[in-house]
């Protein structure tokens, strides 16, 4: 699996998991439908999903005028597997978020892609 389908599921599955409760495991089943496991999307979810509390509070920081309940959960969820690539992984900081915004220009609006550069470049900067 590319790692551009894996972000991509991994937004899928954590959209899952915001929406409605549900175990990251059980997400990650759902989005590989019967597919072979990959161990980029697992960590992608895994991890995000564990270090939630630590990742939303980052994004809050980089909100202006904003909380992050009013953020919609395509974007929201495009900004936690970002910063989950920006805070954990070995990602260059770059390519986490270019691919961030690619992400967020197929499943969100025609400003998610600004917004997601945004945001993720703040927190990059304060690394």
């Amino acid at each position: 699996m590319k790692r551009r389908e894996a972000r991509e599921k991994a937004l899928q599955a954590l959209f899952q998991i915001d929406m409605s409760g549900i175990p990251p495991e059980e997400a990650l089943e759902n989005v590989l439908q019967e597919g072979q496991s990959d161990g980029f999307l697992q960590d992608l979810i895994i991890g995000t999903a564990a270090n939630l509390k630590e990742i939303d509070e980052e994004i809050s920081r980089c909100l202006k005028k904003w909380s992050i309940d009013r953020l919609g959960k395509v974007d929201l969820n495009v900004l936690r597997i970002g910063t989950y690539e920006l805070k954990f992984t070995e990602v260059p900081p770059n390519v986490a978020i270019n691919e961030a915004i690619e992400v967020a220009k197929t499943f969100g609006d025609e400003k998610s892609g600004q917004f997601v550069n945004g945001i993720l470049s703040k927190i990059k900067g304060e690394e």
